[in-house]
């Protein structure tokens, strides 16, 4: 299971400064997002996962010249969030730099410009999803009939996504983690690749996480904080 480095962009700047050796007074702490991937890299990571808060506002890139700037810095794949919605914007997410783009929940309502990013994406595109049922339950959807999870996903990998990302961690009001049996479905019967973003606060989680069968696991202040060291995550989920 790959760690993946999770960085939140706005306004050119990751939104978390990266000090993991503040409570020792020790290195040097930084906002700018393509020191930080290159540490990241530098310890081991494969791939850097970049948040564009202010394009997530927008409805539109907002931060590609910071995705430039990380992309001229480290080799390795980075996977873009915020704003990705429309072949457009996908496009010029890849012009940037990013290898990887990930949508919105509300991209499933919106089957013809899911399909105009997915030719243009193909497997490089994932979905990001809820799974907690009262977050799924609640949100507005544009169907007379509310759907289920399982409906969703299936839909979404009928129509060629075959990468989804579990946002918001838990699936259940009172877990931090996506239930392993809900993961195990998803690779299982729909044959897609799963990562988790958030809900993992120790090395503990990362291990119950790691047998699940995901691909990989975003982390993002956790690591940025110094509050789990890159390679012990990286130990964790071998």
């Amino acid at each position: 299971m790959l760690v993946i480095p999770s960085i939140d962009l706005a306004g050119g700047r990751s939104r978390i400064v990266h000090w993991p050796g503040a409570a020792a007074g020790i290195g040097a702490p930084t906002d700018r997002p393509e020191v930080i991937a290159e540490r990241f890299v530098a310890q081991g990571a494969r791939a850097i996962h970049l948040v564009d808060f202010d394009g997530a506002r927008q409805g539109r890139p907002v931060n590609l010249d910071v995705v430039g700037r990380v992309a001229a810095r480290v080799g390795v794949p980075l996977q873009v969030a915020g704003g990705m919605e429309g072949a457009d914007n996908v496009r010029l997410a890849f012009a940037a730099g990013a290898t990887r783009v990930v949508l919105a929940m509300g991209i499933a309502d919106d089957r013809e410009t899911l399909r105009a990013c997915v030719e243009v994406a193909g497997d490089w595109l994932a979905v990001g999803l809820d799974p907690r049922p009262e977050r799924f339950a609640e949100y507005p959807w544009k169907r007379l009939r509310r759907p289920t999870f399982d409906e969703v996903t299936a839909e979404l990998a009928g129509l060629g996504v075959r990468r989804f990302v579990l946002s918001h961690g838990g699936s259940t009001p009172d877990r931090a983690l996506p239930e392993r049996a809900l993961v195990e479905r998803l690779v299982r019967d729909l044959d897609v690749e799963v990562v988790v973003a958030g809900g993992v606060v120790d090395l503990a989680g990362i291990r119950q996480l790691r047998d699940a069968g995901l691909a990989g696991i975003l982390l993002g202040e956790v690591l940025l904080s110094g509050r789990i060291d890159y390679p012990a995550a990286v130990e964790a989920a071998a």
